[in-house]
């Protein structure tokens, strides 16, 4: 299986609801939850994966279509799944979630200012929300490895920090970012009892530092 972490756009947005008058609606509880897409070999999104290991099928009627064949996609997920092993999609929207590469292969470092909005462990990801100030540029995101080293009792520490290049963007509003750090790409250099820094530059705190266990 192939880990392709593609930018993709909210793929779609399912409007069921029940009736109980005409003034009146009941909405399912609907889970949002960051987790990955499988696709399957003729390129349908076939089943959500979540960081626990639990699958849910998705009916044919509402599999997203025109994706990379054989692949997982990491996305932010708004479902409700049932007994019979199946989830009601209502919306998928990319997560950005590229491996971590060395600093030497970054021509510039950029550490342009975010808001944390929330950052989590989650299975072999770390997980970011963050609040961007945006108006009509591309910002990109990254994840730069700052290498492991060895503590004094035998333990690792990974560390990682945010790339982030607002290109000159003028800061009008705030713009949700979802990010994921894959740690699965860590598994033959870390074991349980290391850890993880996570450095970020922050409007509200200035470079900051987050630490996880892996």
């Amino acid at each position: 299986m192939k880990l392709f972490q593609k930018i993709i756009p909210v793929l779609f947005i399912a409007s069921m609801f029940y009736a109980c008058d005409e003034e009146e609606y009941v909405y399912p509880d609907v889970l949002t939850e960051i987790l990955n897409l499988e696709t399957d070999a003729q390129g349908y999104g076939h089943r959500l994966i979540t960081d626990e290991g639990k699958t849910w099928s998705i009916p044919q009627s509402q599999r997203p279509d025109e994706l990379t064949s054989d692949s997982l996609y990491r996305v932010l997920c708004k479902y409700v799944p049932n007994e019979n092993g199946e989830a009601t999609v209502y919306t998928l929207q990319s997560v950005n979630a590229p491996l971590p590469k060395v600093e030497s292969e970054f021509k510039t470092l950029h550490t342009d200012a975010v808001s944390i909005q929330s950052i989590w462990r989650s299975g072999e990801y770390l997980n970011l929300i963050l609040q961007v100030m945006v108006k009509d540029q591309k910002h990109e995101f990254a994840f730069v490895d700052q290498g492991i080293t060895t503590n004094e009792d035998g333990t690792k520490t990974l560390s990682l920090m945010l790339y982030h290049n607002r290109n000159n963007d003028v800061e009008g509003f705030y713009r949700k970012a979802y990010l994921s750090v894959p740690l699965w790409h860590y598994q033959n250099q870390l074991t349980p009892g290391d850890s993880i820094t996570f450095q970020l530059n922050t409007y509200e705190e200035g470079r900051t530092v987050r630490t996880f266990n892996y």
